[in-house]
């Protein structure tokens, strides 16, 4: 795995700059998986909540989307949902990164759009390779 995240390292400094939006309430978290992605290269917006979704999509045009399903202001279900009411935005690849463990859940949220689903604690080297997977076969 170490040498996956060599390659994609040494992939990622030699192509454009992917922006990715991160979407998750906690704030240690957000910080910790912002910092992450950011050392592999993307451009990573965060926020702490669903109620400005849909205006950060508009101005940062994210490339690939990681949504906690537990948010303060709007469940992750009700944004998914959303999402897909868009053909403007639906078509963005969503990583749903949830501490909700069920099969349902994951079900769920991949009927809805989600087109990979890790629970939390997440292995940070396999969430890299899952996003660059997501780029490579767009």
């Amino acid at each position: 795995m170490t040498a996956n995240l060599f390659t994609i390292n040494q992939h990622l400094q030699q192509h454009e700059v992917r922006r990715v939006l991160l979407i998750e309430d906690n704030d240690v978290n957000r910080m910790l998986l912002s910092d992450y992605l950011s050392y592999y290269g993307y451009d990573v917006q965060s926020l702490s909540k669903g109620s400005s979704f849909f205006a950060t999509v508009e101005t940062f045009q994210p490339e690939l989307m990681l949504l906690d399903l537990k948010l303060p202001d709007i469940d992750g279900y009700s944004l998914l949902e959303q999402i897909q009411q868009r053909p403007d935005i639906s078509k963005i690849p969503i990583i749903v990164v949830s501490g909700f463990a069920f099969k349902a859940d994951q079900e769920r949220a991949m009927g809805l759009g989600a087109r990979h689903y890790f629970v939390k604690p997440i292995n940070l080297q396999k969430l890299i390779i899952r996003i660059e997977q997501e780029f490579t076969y767009r």
